[in-house]
């Protein structure tokens, strides 16, 4: 009983662990995004432009995939750390390409068009998946 109560006490560390080292990747991702887009969500988001939060919320997702899968495939905290840093750099590439794509991509999200936030949010959703996947395999 002893060694049962002892290992969930370990596994409840580790997670407050990876928890914690999730909402502060998140926390830097959200800042970094931010300031390298041509224009400010959060501000976009307060006036309730729709547009906006649909692709901040879906690149945090498309960050966020890859980030739990370093979380089953990583042997080191440092490692989890090393691959949040990886799927944030793809993020922000993702962005810079749908961007030359839809060259006034950030005008049209701040007009509160949804269809540019759309494909943004599909676009960083794509590329997170594909991330988290080619995660695995290079892990494995």
């Amino acid at each position: 009983m002893g060694s049962d109560i002892s290992l969930w006490f370990d596994a409840l560390l580790n997670f407050c662990a990876l928890f914690g080292i999730a909402l502060v990747l998140s926390a830097v991702y959200l800042v970094i995004y931010v300031l390298l887009t041509a224009h400010n969500e959060i501000k976009l988001i307060r006036r309730n432009n729709i547009s906006a939060s649909v692709a901040l919320s879906l690149s945090l997702v498309g960050f966020s995939m890859p980030l739990a899968s370093s979380f089953v495939h990583s042997s080191t905290i440092l490692e989890c750390v090393a691959w949040g840093l990886v799927a944030l750099v793809v993020q922000i590439v993702v962005y810079w390409i749908v961007r030359l794509i839809i060259p006034n991509l950030s005008q049209r999200i701040a007009a509160n068009e949804l269809a540019a936030a759309l494909f943004l949010g599909a676009a960083s959703v794509a590329a997170g998946l594909v991330n988290a996947s080619a995660m695995a395999i290079s892990t494995s």
